[in-house]
């Protein structure tokens, strides 16, 4: 539950009331009317943002009045900025985004090699000699598994080859 504070348009969750509210006697309940008491109101749960890509997530924006109620605002993140440390080096927005998109590549394909590499365990018994298979076709699906690194979506649209 989130609730906003009227006077400063500001989002906090129902168990940060108590001690942004220090020196209120504040109900175990809280209810409307003890919100309202606070100068709070309470967030009903707002739309969805649109257009993520696999590299953002849902967050809190601020809230929004919707048909005279008021609701959590969603927006989607990360946000980057540029930051300059102690040394006066600058790293921009973009270079953030840039290895942050890279480290979510990275951790989505090595999930990816390991669902690959369990299809591969799973029928490495059809290449012994005395499988009763068609080796040539369980080879072929073997192949296609390994160069599901190759697919044009990878690592984010997987094509899995359907077993023999």
């Amino acid at each position: 539950m989130y609730v906003r504070i009227r006077e400063t348009n500001q989002v906090i969750s129902d168990w940060e009331v108590r001690s942004y509210f220090p020196d209120a006697l504040i109900p175990n309940d809280l209810t409307e009317e003890v919100l309202d008491s606070l100068g709070c109101d309470l967030l009903l749960e707002g739309p969805d943002p649109v257009g993520a890509t696999v590299y953002q997530y849902k967050i809190i924006d601020g809230a929004e009045q919707i048909d005279g109620k008021w609701h959590v605002k969603y927006g989607l993140g990360p946000v980057f900025t540029d930051t300059t440390d102690g040394e006066g080096i600058t790293t921009t927005a973009a270079e953030k985004e840039a290895a942050y998109k890279a480290e979510r590549d990275a951790a989505q394909a090595h999930v990816a090699r390991i669902d690959r590499n369990e299809k591969l365990r799973e029928c490495d018994w059809t290449q012994l000699a005395d499988s009763p298979v068609d080796k040539l076709v369980w080879a072929t699906y073997r192949q296609q598994l390994r160069d599901v690194t190759l697919q044009a979506g990878f690592p984010w649209v997987i094509n899995w080859p359907d077993a023999p």
